[in-house]
């Protein structure tokens, strides 16, 4: 007698099964099963599949999310690899806006940061592609070409910030020509003719994207471009200072300074403080990264581009689960190049 009250209660404290609710709902687990895949041409009458959710309600029944996938071949999963954004501080806007796009159609974001360790990214690939996740974002801290682990040529892939030499993945990049030329005709409207151009060294999409978004910004004008108004150093405050020096050092200084990165620009206010001019009223600048722990705190506060963190994040993972099972080979994505505005964010150095 005294093993029987364990035995109630182990009974009792007992999870439910699929067949506990199929038995509940009068149907077999098979049938439980196509409900809870949504299994195409089942034919299960619709009275039927509220009979199965209401079972599994009653019941508060949760399926082994592992034992689904393997059974739908539907993780919910999205996969994001990345090589340092998960540290940044000013791209974790990439993160919320795949995560908000994921879980607004129902699908989990499973983040791994490689810190551009090509180990560890070969295991992130491995261990994504063992869980089952529907596709991957191939994320990366800024714009450039890359090359991805051969092992995610079995999966559906979209790089964020980042493109294939042979562009043969989708991609989502920020418009960087877009974003000189906007930063340069903001300054151009204000009435500025003569404007520097502080440019980063390195040979990246944005180093020349953005010099051209400024030729054309003063091509619209019809002023002619002027090399000597144009410099480049690493993309740093000390590189930027040396710069800014120099600019307005030139016999007819420029009224008002374009740079590369916030960073940069914080290097021309040392520079124009140095000097004795002041922002905006002798020099007006405009940056770009809309970097919050510079930009903001600047005295005055730094005008700047943005660049499209969160819009791209929502782009990789919309355009991923649009696409997925489109083709014949669901692994093949169409190749489409997608570029995004770069936001003008007015503050009050211009």
């Amino acid at each position: 007698m005294s093993g029987t009250p364990d035995k109630a209660r182990r009974h009792k404290t007992k999870k439910p099964s699929a067949y506990d609710v199929a038995r509940l709902a009068g149907v077999s687990q098979t049938t439980v099963s196509f409900v809870l895949n949504d299994t195409p041409d089942s034919n299960i009458p619709q009275e039927t599949k509220e009979r199965v959710w209401a079972a599994i309600k009653e019941l508060n029944w949760r399926p082994n999310s592992i034992a689904r996938a393997l059974t739908s071949r539907r993780s919910h999963t999205i996969g994001l690899m990345s090589d340092e954004i998960v540290t940044s501080t000013h791209a974790g806007n990439i993160i919320q806006g795949a995560q908000d796009a994921a879980w607004a159609s129902g699908k989990m974001l499973l983040v791994v940061n490689t810190s551009y360790n090509h180990d560890i990214e070969q295991g992130a690939a491995e261990m994504m592609l063992e869980r089952q996740v529907e596709g991957i974002i191939y994320a990366t801290m800024y714009h450039r070409p890359v090359q991805i682990p051969s092992s995610l040529s079995g999966v559906p892939v979209v790089l964020l910030d980042c493109y294939t030499e042979d562009r043969s993945l989708p991609s989502v990049v920020p418009d960087e020509v877009q974003g000189g030329r906007t930063a340069t005709e903001i300054l151009l409207q204000k009435g500025h003719r003569r404007i520097g151009f502080i440019n980063n060294i390195d040979p990246i999409p944005a180093t020349f994207g953005r010099l051209e978004g400024y030729k054309q910004a003063l091509a619209s004008l019809e002023i002619p471009f002027d090399p000597a108004l144009v410099r480049s150093a690493r993309s740093d405050a000390a590189g930027a200072y040396d710069c800014a020096l120099d600019l307005m050092d030139l016999s007819e200084r420029p009224t008002a300074l374009f740079c590369f990165s916030d960073t940069m620009a914080m290097g021309a206010y040392d520079a124009l403080r140095k000097l004795g001019l002041r922002i905006p009223e002798d020099v007006a600048i405009v940056g770009f990264d809309n970097l919050e722990l510079i930009a903001a705190q600047l005295h005055p506060a730094l005008s700047t581009m943005a660049l499209p963190h969160y819009e791209m994040g929502q782009w990789a993972v919309k355009y991923l689960l649009e696409h997925i099972g489109q083709t014949d080979d669901t692994h093949i994505l169409e190749p489409v190049q997608e570029r995004l505005a770069c936001p003008f964010v007015e503050r009050l150095s211009v």
